[in-house]
């Protein structure tokens, strides 16, 4: 592996590790700022408390940086229609989110995914109301 990518996997592994201790904190991503990239899944992690989508992503300067996506737990992502199926790796798509305050691409906070088919996903309507039938 090269230097970036182990760097990069380092530093999602060690960011996951400070959320969960800081009790579910995004107080280190920018909500007043969304970033969209292109690129492929390189794996889904879905898992609790938080989901995590780890998209390979290609530079202007033809690099290839691992971008982590951070994202509710597997109840809410079903809810909202999201299914392990939907984003196996290799999956092409685009994908926005909030960025690091420091400017790091180790992780977002995932806004929404729109695959190369058109298919689009909103992780937060999991949260919807469900009405009674």
């Amino acid at each position: 592996m090269t230097r970036v990518v182990v760097t990069t996997v380092v530093a999602v592994l060690a960011l996951a590790a400070v959320r969960v201790g800081a009790h579910h904190s995004s107080a280190m991503f920018d909500d007043k700022k969304t970033v969209t990239l292109d690129g492929v899944v390189k794996e889904f992690q879905l898992t609790n408390p938080h989901s995590w989508l780890l998209v390979d992503v290609k530079g202007k300067n033809g690099k290839v940086v691992t971008w982590g996506f951070e994202a509710e737990g597997p109840s809410t992502l079903a809810r909202a229609g999201i299914r392990p199926s939907d984003l196996r790796a290799g999956t092409k798509l685009r994908i926005s989110g909030h960025p690091m305050k420091d400017g790091r691409p180790a992780a977002m906070w995932l806004d929404a995914v729109r695959l190369s088919d058109g298919k689009k996903f909103d992780p937060r309507a999991g949260f919807a109301v469900q009405e009674s039938k």
